[in-house]
């Protein structure tokens, strides 16, 4: 006689086969088989209770954003399961596979009008690439192995909901998974060599070329490194591909746009020619535009080609692979005066930003914040970047390698974002370290998840940065112009808060005191303990390197107010490198 199993208990055996070991969410009536089926499951599958549904989804999109694995997140009938909409929608942007299990009234109440029961499945159309309802108890478990395959094939979200009483019904104990095709691997396009040859002939007849590189050529780097050099090429990168090359490799010139560098915005200005690799860059539209450069695009989809720029040439293929062909049939080109200007140009907006990371006097400023965490950061550690200024001066500012790992709310956007960040990365990566870093207006979304980093003992360092401002939305503000205008922020005592939360809480009010909080908070996370530092620092804005990107009759850093503005008179054009090394 077959044995039995509850249907809530074979599904979740089903999500352990795939390799998931933990799983977010927050209990409610119409998800309580799942609850039943988590208690008996608890030695396999860890439950996290969240204290918000959105953190539970921006938790599991977290976790597949950082490990590539699906992430597994759960809300119940109504709220809940509007509540998850938001990560489910920064899983969908950034990629990122994820399985969410959806609570509904048992299956006799439903149309009838009955609590907190309605229509789910139209919610999540749009989000997700894999939308059901479970019709009977022996379909759930079924259901959910063909949720997972979908969100693996499509990088996407997929959504199962569960009629409560489902979950109880016992169904034959057999196996349910298809997992064991989980690690066969696709195969990486290979790149035509002819096509290389072709890509390889436009760099020669260019004479600004760049390269835009993506994340898709994470674990490439070294191979980008030397075809950076042997070619003469300059790097720029997009914000989720810092890290991808070292931020020390004297050809990376860091991001463009506004979360940017200022060599990499002027490169981006004068380029002749753009050889995109596995990138996706949101603001093309805007950055690209109007701009006469030929493009090359190397991407491993398809559909990707042209999405951004007009295509001159595609070339389908791994990015590594690629960047391993051109290694191979291509010449060493001579050093050349555009090459050495960027890197020249380079090593003195770095030491712009070493400068000001070095100031000693007060008020306290972001900059100094940096320094400290660079100070302290592992070599391997995972930085849970939240959304607002702290995009902008973590890619400006954190020194990274690629063995860290950055991770932010990157297309969709969301604040809010840091903690369920440094929570994923610590339950993947117990033994890295992890930070989460946020605004006083990001962290204050999500900061009731304190109480969960100290729950289950996750030693997070936590660092906000309170400025009493949207920061980000008052420059735009400004940039309008208009007049500033609901982006002040009330403030909080945020050390306090997290005191009360049982997570030892420190506050910096002065440069002085900078040095000794993140000596202290080092302490706490080598002792197992997570820790918060509020950093109360000026509202300053950093340089908005973007300006020259609208300026087409020259260069913003001709202009001597602006330097001044900025604290930025060493600073000068790009051209004026270029001509001194064509002098050479």
């Amino acid at each position: 006689m077959t044995e039995k199993v509850q249907a809530g208990v074979a599904m979740l055996k089903v999500i352990e086969s795939w390799g998931v070991n933990h799983i977010y969410g927050y209990p409610g009536g119409s998800i309580n088989s799942t609850m039943n089926a988590l208690q008996q499951e608890q030695e396999n599958l860890q439950y996290i209770q969240v204290r918000h549904e959105q953190v539970a989804a921006l938790s599991a999109a977290a976790d597949a954003k950082l490990t590539g694995k699906v992430g597994v997140c759960f809300g119940s009938a109504g709220p809940g399961a509007v509540n998850l909409l938001n990560g489910l929608y920064d899983a969908r942007e950034d990629n990122a596979p994820v399985l969410a299990l959806v609570g509904q009234v048992p299956h006799n109440r439903m149309n009838y009008d009955y609590f907190q029961e309605f229509n789910e499945a139209p919610m999540f159309d749009d989000v997700a690439i894999f939308n059901r309802t479970a019709m009977t108890a022996e379909s759930l478990p079924y259901l959910v192995d063909k949720a997972i395959r979908w969100a693996y094939k499509e990088n996407g979200v997929a959504v199962v909901v569960i009629p409560n009483d489902f979950g109880y019904v016992e169904i034959p104990d057999i196996p349910y998974t298809s997992e064991r095709t989980r690690n066969q691997a696709l195969p990486k396009p290979l790149p035509d060599s002819e096509l290389v040859q072709e890509a390889l002939d436009m760099i020669k007849d260019a004479k600004y070329p760049v390269i835009h590189l993506g994340q898709g050529a994470r674990g490439a780097d070294k191979e980008y490194e030397e075809l950076s050099k042997k070619l003469q090429i300059p790097i720029i990168i997009t914000g989720l591909a810092k890290g991808v090359v070292p931020d020390s490799f004297e050809g990376n010139m860091g991001p463009i746009n506004r979360a940017a560098s200022k060599v990499a915005n002027e490169l981006i200005k004068k380029a002749d020619l753009v050889i995109s690799i596995g990138a996706n860059f949101p603001f093309a539209e805007s950055v690209y535009a109007n701009r006469p450069f030929k493009y090359i695009q190397v991407d491993n989809d398809q559909s990707k080609f042209g999405r951004h720029h007009h295509l001159d040439l595609g070339i389908w293929s791994d990015a590594k692979e690629f960047a391993k062909k051109a290694i191979e049939i291509s010449e060493d080109v001579e050093p050349n005066a555009y090459y050495k200007a960027a890197v020249a140009a380079q090593k003195d907006w770095g030491a712009y930003l070493q400068k000001l990371m070095d100031r000693t006097d007060e008020p306290l400023e972001y900059e100094q914040v940096y320094k400290e965490i660079n100070r302290i950061a592992d070599d391997d550690a995972v930085f849970s970047m939240d959304v607002g200024d702290n995009t902008i001066n973590s890619f400006r500012f954190l020194d990274m390698n690629p063995k860290q790992k950055l991770l932010t709310s990157a297309l969709f956007a969301t604040m809010g974002c840091g903690i369920p960040g440094a929570m994923a990365a610590k339950l993947s990566y117990p033994d890295r370290q992890a930070f989460n870093i946020a605004g006083d207006g990001a962290f204050s979304m999500v900061m009731q998840d304190m109480i969960t980093e100290k729950r289950y003992n996750l030693p997070i360092i936590n660092i906000v940065t309170s400025n009493r401002h949207l920061s980000f939305i008052k420059s735009e503000q400004d940039d309008v112009p208009q007049p500033e205008f609901g982006v002040d922020l009330t403030d909080a005592d945020y050390a306090k808060i997290a005191e009360g939360m049982g997570v030892k809480g420190i506050r910096v009010d002065k440069f002085s005191e900078l040095h000794a909080a993140f000596e202290e908070a080092e302490k706490e996370y080598k002792a197992g303990r997570p820790v918060l530092i509020d950093a109360n620092i000026t509202s300053k804005r950093g340089i908005p390197v973007e300006f020259d990107l609208g300026k087409d009759d020259g260069s913003i850093y001709e202009d001597d107010q602006f330097k001044a503005e900025y604290d930025a008179g060493e600073l000068k054009p790009f051209d004026e490198y270029l001509a001194e090394y064509s002098a050479e």
